[in-house]
């Protein structure tokens, strides 16, 4: 790609972005972090790749999950364990019921910046810069905590990087024992109100006692004590992107070393804009967000610069709505997909399309809207032949109240009793392992479904 640079996308259109006031600072902090190692290596992407490329066959799903936006604050151990932790537990309900291996890739290690609908706001007569995420300015209304500040993309940085150190000691260091998650999972559903979900968590138990008695134990199976777990996150913020990116000597391409993929927001997926100039030209697995504005005549020019080689798994289109539109607006852009025979990996974010302000003044989103755009996303690809990919949510593992519904049936009451999101609500642990449980239904009578079409 002779045309691309890592820092072409300085000539294009910007948005979303921050003004930074101090040009020289920000040059020494794109300085110093372009010295920094990277955070990920082009194996790992490259691996993720495959693993997309399977899910976008329809042999293999992608569970994407974590927080809206990590915040400096609220960094810790326990946090990363307990989002890690549950996210096994989805894997685990998915993978039974798509009967196909779970690409499990978290919104962690890297999800600092958000996009804003407005680049100021108003309090009490004042005005001063939206709140951006914590690698770009501070949530407290004052002049100086919104003034944009370059050194927080060297906090960034470094709990990335701590981040990415417990995620791979989890991975590999005997945590994500099969064994262990399904017993974890058990507890759930030891509630009366999770009943339902008992019959397929005791079908699991039997597969795991079968394994057991056929000789298939965690002690001598290393595969089933440890799990690929990557990272992921919005690619918005791009001073600090290109200070990451770096020249892969095995391929000769370039790697964006924040984290294994990067994705493009709503807000930033215009053709000839600086978002898509710098992901286009990288090797990283890339998302592609695919909202009620997206035009299918656009996405087709998006398609052919974000994956020119037409490659499997480089590009995942993750569908946001809302309940009640997907009907309507998804089935477009599932023929626009066919008619350039693009190879694309479906994903479902039912998150972002069903925000709503709670009586109580809270933002949340209520669980039955959720699963209802993801059953909606299920409906369509059956009806257009096409292959549901994954699912991508914003949760975590704390017992947070966010999001109202679910099991524990959370209130607009409820809100006010854990809301700890700096930007947008999400999942609860709970809701997250029900949501699984319900979309792991979807698949199995969707893989039912394909199988009596092929026989």
């Amino acid at each position: 790609m002779s045309d691309w640079q890592k820092n072409t996308w300085r000539q294009k259109p910007r948005v979303q972005m921050p003004d930074y006031t101090d040009a020289a600072e920000l040059s020494a902090v794109e300085a110093q972090l372009s010295k920094y190692p990277p955070l990920v290596f082009a194996g790992e992407s490259r691996a993720l790749k495959r693993q997309l490329g399977a899910a976008g066959r329809g042999e293999a799903f992608l569970l994407q999950g974590g927080d809206c936006a990590e915040a400096f604050d609220q960094f810790s151990a326990d946090a990363i364990r307990d989002t890690f932790k549950v996210m096994l537990q989805m894997a685990m309900v998915l993978t039974y019921g798509a009967k196909v291996p779970v690409v499990k890739v978290g919104r962690m290690a890297g999800q600092f910046a958000k996009p804003r609908s407005a680049p100021t706001e108003t309090v009490d007569g004042q005005e001063l810069p939206s709140y951006r995420g914590d690698i770009i300015n501070d949530l407290a209304f004052t002049p100086e905590a919104r003034t944009p500040n370059p050194q927080k993309m060297l906090q960034g940085y470094t709990q990335a990087a701590a981040t990415l150190n417990l995620l791979r000691a989890f991975s590999t260091g005997g945590y994500a024992d099969i064994h262990q998650v399904h017993q974890w999972t058990l507890g759930f559903i030891e509630s009366e109100k999770a009943a339902r979900y008992r019959d397929m968590a005791n079908r699991i138990s039997d597969t795991l006692d079968f394994m057991k008695a056929a000789g298939l134990e965690s002690e001598s199976n290393h595969n089933l004590k440890t799990v690929d777990f990557y990272t992921s996150h919005e690619s918005l913020l791009l001073e600090y992107e290109e200070a990451l990116c770096r020249l892969d000597s095995t391929s000769g391409k370039w790697l964006a070393g924040s984290g294994h993929m990067i994705w493009i927001g709503d807000r930033t997926r215009q053709p000839d804009g600086a978002h898509v100039e710098f992901a286009r030209g990288v090797l990283n697995p890339i998302g592609l967000k695919c909202g009620p504005t997206t035009d299918p005549e656009d996405l087709k020019v998006l398609m052919r610069k974000l994956n020119p080689e037409n490659e499997e798994g480089k590009l995942t289109l993750i569908a946001r709505f809302g309940a009640g539109k997907v009907g309507e607006k998804l089935p477009p852009l599932v023929q626009a997909v066919r008619e350039e025979g693009a190879k694309v990996t479906w994903v479902c974010d039912p998150m972002h399309g069903n925000t709503i302000k709670s009586p109580s003044g809270y933002k949340t989103r209520p669980f039955d809207a959720v699963l209802r755009e993801v059953r909606d996303f299920f409906a369509v690809h059956k009806a257009e032949g096409s292959i549901p990919g994954g699912v991508h949510f914003e949760m975590t593992g704390q017992d947070v109240t966010e999001c109202t519904g679910g099991v524990h049936a959370i209130s607009d009451e409820n809100l006010s009793d854990r809301y700890h999101t700096a930007c947008d609500p999400r999942l609860n642990a709970t809701q997250s392992l029900e949501l699984a449980f319900l979309v792991a239904e979807e698949l199995t009578a969707h893989r039912e479904t394909r199988a009596a079409e092929a026989s």
